[in-house]
């Protein structure tokens, strides 16, 4: 009988210790007493939209309600050579969480994470983090593919009512493109932009230049008047400034018919008779996610809605990362407004492959390398970074 109350207490005890070790699991997330430093590296500064859109990301986590127990710093206007630097005074700084903005600081990053395991670093744009992956570096982007198909469809719609109204003929409906470089980032952006176009306008063909860097102003504004002098019509970028909405508005100004497409932010206010629309990604979404993730000691993938691949995150319409900005209304075509409602509904259903028709692709670096886009190909599969590196031809002129 003794023996049996020695077993009895023991086996309480165990309980006891059982329950309480699953009480301090429950509660230890919950912990308010802990505090994080986030930290945030930027190629550029508030004058730059790409810049400026995280810097806004960067301000909506400053005023998300976390009690006092988050706090922000920045480096500013890092070049790819000096991201090294800035990293590691972050890490100086007692940053327990970092987010790096720029594709160009991925490898550089991710090599200090492994030095740094008790930091976490999240890498915008970048599709290295599944490669020889690490538990404390991520990689996320927003789908914006999207954006540039439903950008492509008020442009489509704008170019159809030039030729409706004799402005131009169905053969004159040609866009112009300034990117920044090759990448598979700006091509995916820039053919779907042009296949929203051509769901419209099936005659549209499009002529891209590129500025081989990030951020130009200079740069920007020569290829956008040279697109111009060619015979563009609507102008879109995958750039950093404001050069090309300005080049438009300018040359509008001249009594032609331009219209402009931009990236990153609003900017009718830049061009109020030529901006037609334009898209961005809210990184605050992810940020805001990461941020209480890493404040509660939760993994940041399993936090974040979104398509989930490995310690990789991405999202469209349907979770809100991808954004329209200010549809101008005083010069868009009649209808374009149901006609963008419709297709970011299809979206939002995943009902809409944009990559797909009776086009031939062809990889610029590997003219071997071909696709045969009848049978559609689907963007952002296993990845958040853009990965469509193909160039349409017929439609597409790549511009010296």
């Amino acid at each position: 009988m003794k023996r049996m109350r020695i077993v009895t207490v023991i086996t309480a005890l165990v309980m006891i210790c059982i329950f309480a070790f699953i009480n301090y699991l429950a509660t230890k997330d919950d912990d308010q007493s802990r505090t994080i430093k986030v930290g945030f590296v930027y190629d550029g500064d508030a004058s730059a939209p790409y810049s400026y859109n995280f810097i806004r990301a960067q301000k909506k986590l400053d005023a998300y309600d976390f009690g006092g127990r988050v706090t922000t710093v920045a480096k500013e206007n890092v070049s790819d050579e000096t991201c090294e630097q800035a990293i590691r005074e972050l890490i100086e700084e007692g940053c327990d969480l970092i987010f790096t903005t720029s594709y160009g600081y991925g490898e550089v990053a991710k090599r200090i994470a492994k030095e740094y395991p008790e930091v976490q670093f999240c890498e915008a744009t970048c599709d290295n983090a599944n490669q020889d992956p690490l538990p404390n570096y991520h990689t996320f982007m927003g789908e914006i593919y999207q954006g540039r198909y439903i950008t492509g469809i008020v442009a489509g719609m704008k170019l159809k009512e030039m030729i409706d109204q004799g402005v131009i003929t169905a053969e004159e409906a040609k866009l112009g493109y300034v990117g920044a470089y090759p990448y598979a980032e700006v091509i995916s952006g820039y053919t779907a932009f042009l296949l929203g176009v051509r769901s419209i306008v099936p005659t549209a063909t499009m002529e891209v230049q590129y500025t081989n860097t990030w951020t130009s102003y200079v740069l920007e504004k020569k290829c956008a008047q040279s697109l111009i002098d060619d015979g563009c019509v609507i102008l879109a970028q995958h750039s950093d400034t404001i050069g090309p909405a300005v080049v438009c508005e300018e040359a509008a100004e001249q009594g032609k018919s331009v219209y402009h497409v931009g990236y990153n932010q609003s900017m009718i206010d830049i061009a109020p008779t030529t901006s037609l629309v334009s898209t961005r990604i809210d990184w605050s979404h992810y940020i805001i996610a990461a941020t209480e993730a890493v404040l509660n000691e939760k993994p940041i993938e399993k936090s974040i809605e979104g398509n989930v691949n490995g310690n990789d995150v991405g999202a469209g319409f349907e979770q809100g990362w991808v954004q329209i900005l200010d549809l101008n209304g005083l010069i868009i075509a009649d209808g374009t407004q149901a006609a963008v409602d419709q297709a970011i509904e299809k979206f939002k259903k995943e009902k809409l492959m944009v990559f797909v028709g009776d086009y031939v692709g062809v990889d610029p670096l590997n003219p071997e390398d071909v696709i045969d886009l009848r049978s559609g190909y689907e963007e952002n599969k296993s990845a958040s970074a853009p990965s469509f590196h193909y160039v349409l031809k017929d439609v597409i002129t790549i511009k010296d």
